[in-house]
């Protein structure tokens, strides 16, 4: 016969091996995960996750962790924590989060902002349409519509997040400058009316 002790000692046992589970999926993953992600890789129901993330959170303060959870917009993210984050830089060149081709593109924005997205896309190609969403969704950058494209500039929440702070990156890119004059240049060209 289960008692309702022994009920307890069950729910509390599910509770600690759902809170391994939870952690788990956010080691692993390295990234920004909405809710659905949680639900899908963790197989465990979104009110029990929020409980969790709150005891995940709770559980890194308590022990003075080097780890904390990190929400923005409605995503989460396992990070170390900002005062550690030289040991990631050593350990690693940019963010495992974004791809090579992602950083560039981002690094092209952080250098030149503000800068049209057409210009971007001329430069790096149709993918950096991805990429550019993908950073804005994270608000790394904000868009502002002008005229047939937009303008890209990042947000205070980049220089938190790469714990840079503005104009830290200068010296970056000095070697795609011209290929960005070039582009620049180009695209105005194509925007002048043409007198027939």
């Amino acid at each position: 016969m289960v008692t309702s002790e022994t009920q307890e000692e069950i729910d509390e046992g599910k509770q600690k091996e759902d809170l391994k589970t939870l952690e788990a999926v956010f080691f692993v993953s390295g990234r920004f995960l909405n809710m659905q992600e949680l639900i899908s890789l963790s197989d465990i129901n979104p009110i029990m996750i929020q409980e969790l993330i709150g005891k995940l959170k709770d559980k890194y303060e308590k022990e003075n962790s080097a780890l904390e959870i990190i929400e923005k917009n409605g995503l989460w993210k396992m990070d170390v924590k900002p005062e550690y984050s030289y040991i990631i830089n050593k350990l690693a060149t940019g963010s495992a989060e974004f791809t090579k081709a992602e950083q560039e593109t981002l690094a092209i924005i952080a250098f030149k902002q503000p800068i049209k997205q057409s210009v971007i896309i001329k430069i790096r190609g149709n993918k950096a349409y991805d990429h550019i969403k993908k950073f804005a969704d994270l608000n790394l950058i904000r868009k502002k519509k002008m005229g047939h494209t937009n303008e890209l500039n990042l947000t205070d929440e980049f220089y938190d997040y790469f714990n840079v702070s503005e104009g830290s990156g200068e010296n970056v890119l000095r070697e795609m400058e011209e290929e960005i004059k070039q582009a620049e240049k180009e695209i105005e060209e194509e925007e002048e009316p043409k007198n027939d």
